[in-house]
């Protein structure tokens, strides 16, 4: 077996394009590693409807410049096929290691195969490469982006023409066309023939930003600012001063693009720690609420002022019933979406304003194609809230509407506290949580869906289980899916694979009546109750 995979190191070695990963390479070939070569070579990085996403490193199963010229040629191969071989491909990237590399890459195999390309002229925000392939007419668009991944990860996002992220079949598709690349020598890749863009597509994408705000609106809130070592904060502040808001304090330690993330250990708002520095800043300068992009600037975390003094994240789903109720006070119409895995007060906000609602599977490729989107969310800080400038989440503006809903609370003497009570006086209190299990063999996930498969809950917390779906069987609203839905007394659970990273995610959510405002405290105790035994019972049936 180690012969054979000598044999595929030394054919992958002799194509190379990329010094570094050819001296890896090399001494991986010398050393005959068979643990790190089979790692390495024992099939190919899949092409999904994330596009790509793995770590940095030499072989078929790592991000490395043969891995993207090979995506960028079947990416190619599939627009031709399509009639679309003319047409333009504009192309986005972060600040993370080898991300320009890859940009370069597949603006050169685009040029070589007869297509047009177009590179964005610096590492910027994804949902600015978003809005560039609607905004250029372009056939398509690839932004280089890991997102809030471990610094060692780096990808590669597909979007075709009308501006969302590739869905089912086009990814299947385009994952044949890859696999038919035989030889990277096969693959024409001249040294010029690309159009570098100047500001003129991010000037046009500023511009917009301030459709997301009412004319002559409170544009008081004091801000501090994270971007979490990407690339937001110079796009961020632009956007604000444009739009007249105070000038954000940013958090010194983490405002430069620093591939390395040198102050988390995950670069996800999310994550344990990540807001630490925030929240240090926070105590410093006393702001109305703090603001956090992701590092490529598509996500919003917010964060506010408990009313003990301390600075806690809002949950996804909470920032996400806020911006809706904000939006229904400004009179939009339209529809509202979000994921399977989000909150349900959306669907209740919605309703109680005569708006639409629709639910979709996990991710923005979804919600975006919500016919009538007016505004989507997704519970992993994604929010859409200019589904006309840019299809996909966007922290940018999801940021501006955070800080404008901040501002109009203020000049009323309330808080997003404060609101965050009156809905779940209105609405019922709606507590979310998730228990996120991340694994270095990904067979524990396999085996944990197969359990609860086989032996399905019967109850969690107390609770009977009414309903209980698999969704690899897809319903009358919902594509098939790798997922499982129940429906408790009270209570809904979701277990999936993540889409972008080796974890098994569980989506929590508890719904407690509140009669009056006397009753909130007691409600929240008992949401958290009740989460902590589902996440209890949950883990011992999945056997995590």
């Amino acid at each position: 077996m180690t012969q054979d995979l000598i044999a595929r190191a030394q054919a992958w070695l002799a194509e190379d394009p990329d010094s570094e990963t050819r001296e890896e390479l090399a001494k991986l070939i010398e050393s005959a590693d068979a643990e790190e070569l089979a790692a390495r070579f024992s099939g190919t990085l899949q092409f999904g409807t994330a596009g790509l996403r793995g770590e940095l490193g030499a072989g078929p199963m790592r991000m490395n410049r043969s891995v993207v010229i090979r995506a960028a040629a079947g990416l190619a191969a599939y627009l031709k096929a399509k009639g679309q071989g003319d047409g333009l491909v504009v192309i986005g990237y972060d600040a993370r290691y080898k991300s320009a590399d890859f940009a370069r890459d597949t603006a050169a195999v685009m040029v070589g195969a007869g297509l047009k390309a177009t590179v964005l002229p610096r590492p910027l925000p994804t949902p600015v490469l978003a809005y560039a392939i609607r905004h250029l007419g372009a056939v398509a668009g690839v932004e280089v982006t890991a997102s809030h991944n471990p610094p060692r990860d780096n990808g590669y996002k597909v979007y075709l023409g009308d501006g969302s992220q590739i869905v089912p079949p086009a990814d299947a598709e385009i994952a044949a066309e890859i696999d038919a690349v035989v030889s990277l020598n096969d693959v024409p890749r001249p040294e010029s023939g690309w159009e570098v863009l100047g500001d003129e597509v991010l000037d046009a994408y500023l511009a917009r930003t301030d459709a997301v705000l009412t004319p002559g609106s409170p544009r008081t809130a004091n801000v501090v600012y994270t971007a979490m070592h990407g690339v937001g904060k110079d796009v961020l502040l632009a956007a604000f001063a444009r739009a007249g808001f105070p000038e954000p304090v940013l958090v010194a330690e983490q405002a430069e693009p620093d591939p390395a993330f040198p102050t988390v250990a995950f670069p996800n708002p999310e994550e344990p720690g990540a807001m630490d520095l925030a929240f240090a800043t926070a105590r410093r300068a006393d702001p109305d609420i703090v603001i956090a992009n992701d590092p490529d600037a598509d996500r919003c975390a917010a964060a506010v002022k408990d009313r003990d003094g301390e600075w806690r994240m809002l949950r996804g789903d909470e920032v996400g019933a806020l911006l809706a109720a904000h939006l229904v006070t400004k009179g939009v119409s339209g529809v509202f979406a979000e994921s399977i895995v989000s909150s349900s007060l959306l669907g209740r906000i919605a309703e109680a304003a005569g708006l639409g609602y629709e639910e979709t599977l996990t991710g923005f490729k979804w919600i975006a194609r919500v016919d009538g989107l007016r505004y989507g969310y997704e519970e992993a800080l994604g929010y859409c809230v200019d589904p006309e400038g840019v299809r996909d989440k966007d922290g940018i503006t999801a940021a501006l509407l955070v800080a404008e809903l901040a501002s109009v609370l203020k000049e009323q003497g309330r808080t997003v506290l404060d609101l965050l009570d009156e809905l779940a006086l209105a609405h019922g209190l709606h507590a979310t949580d998730q228990l996120s299990v991340r694994v270095e063999d990904l067979t524990v996930i396999s085996d944990a869906m197969a359990r609860l498969r086989e032996q399905p809950p019967t109850s969690l917390a107390g609770l009977a289980v009414t309903r209980a779906e698999d969704l690899t069987e897809g319903t009358e609203a919902l594509p098939p899916t790798d997922g499982l839905r129940y429906y408790l007394e009270g209570a809904r659970v979701i277990v999936r694979p993540s889409g972008t990273e080796p974890k098994l995610k569980c989506y929590l959510e508890v719904v407690v009546p509140v009669g009056s405002s006397d009753d909130l405290d007691a409600a929240r105790a008992k949401g958290a109750e009740l989460l902590a035994g589902i996440k209890k019972d949950l883990a011992a049936a999945a056997g995590i």
